[in-house]
């Protein structure tokens, strides 16, 4: 019989995992008064960006590798349990309106499905096999990126999808919040960013929630600055799918053209919207179509484009 399917074996596992360790000193949290108890967590919540901090080097080997994969079509996909998977789910999300990121192209697979981001789905982060049947539903390349998340480290999921991963020839990332993990082992690219111990005993959705939160953030967002997502800090592929996002459109353009209202509104109306076109247009003096044609050449990136506009 292995330690795993011992009685006490996954007790075992949990008792050596920092993010499960108990903390006597707040035995008798419940007692004492809301603001000190805020102030424990708002405390502990501090020393998560030193913990990310001693992880940038990884983060940016990791980042540079998925955007030369991404620059050749792959997709990135998130892939994870619980806390961890929803997360994932969140920055997949959030990437078509702020980086205008084709249909398929960022991924968010949590364990259990889509039902899975409102409530629990009994085994399924216990199934390596699922994480195998989502990711082959992906009909994975080689230019395509999974990046697993599990805060433990060995939830079977989050290693599940890095071993089916690295058999497709995609390249793989593993973000953990513990020493030592089988996850960041299994991964290509181990991201171990080791917040300690929680306020609430193994409540992972606190620190090491919050420090996967922040990586995956670094991941999708350089990503995109390296795919000329961006123009200095501007976010100049954003999607213009409701008025919030339209006035800033127009703001964005005015910032990096400093062009009055009626130019921009012009500049806006022969680019059907499009912010990087639109900016070009002022910028280069082209039309819309020569516009699209020099930011086609200059594989979306606009400095690119703007060079190549000038004589």
């Amino acid at each position: 019989m292995t330690s795993a399917s011992r009685p006490h074996g996954l007790r075992d596992q949990l008792d050596s995992l920092t993010t499960e360790a108990f903390r006597p000193d707040l035995a008798e949290i419940d007692r004492l008064p809301t603001l000190e108890i805020a102030r424990l967590m708002n405390g502990e919540d501090a020393a998560v960006p030193a913990a990310v901090a001693r992880q940038l080097p990884a983060v940016a080997a990791a980042v540079d590798a998925i955007a030369a994969r991404m620059a050749r079509g792959g997709r990135l996909v998130h892939a994870g349990a619980g806390t961890a998977g929803r997360l994932g789910v969140l920055d997949a999300s959030e990437c078509p309106p702020t980086f205008n990121t084709a249909p398929g192209q960022v991924v968010g697979l949590i364990a259990g499905g889509p039902r899975a981001m409102v409530t629990s789905v009994e085994g399924a982060e216990d199934s390596r096999e699922l994480a195998e049947a989502d990711l082959a539903a992906l009909a994975l390349t080689a230019d395509d990126t999974v990046v697993a998340v599990s805060a433990s480290g060995r939830t079977p999921y989050a290693l599940g999808a890095v071993a089916y991963a690295r058999s497709r020839g995609a390249l793989t990332v593993g973000l953990a919040c513990n020493a030592g993990s089988a996850l960041a082992a299994a991964a290509e690219h181990g991201i171990e960013v080791v917040v300690g111990p929680e306020l609430l005993t193994g409540s992972t959705r606190l620190k090491a929630g919050t420090a996967q939160k922040l990586v995956l953030n670094m991941l999708s967002t350089i990503t995109m600055i390296r795919l000329g997502k961006t123009y200095g800090n501007l976010m100049v592929d954003v999607r213009a799918s409701n008025e919030k996002l339209r006035a800033r459109s127009r703001r964005i353009v005015a910032l990096a053209t400093g062009a009055g209202d009626d130019e921009i509104e012009r500049a806006l109306a022969a680019t059907g919207g499009e912010v990087k076109p639109a900016i070009l247009v002022l910028l280069a003096g082209v039309d819309g179509p020569a516009a699209a044609r020099l930011l086609e050449e200059s594989g979306g990136h606009l400095r690119a484009a703007l060079a190549g506009a000038r004589p």
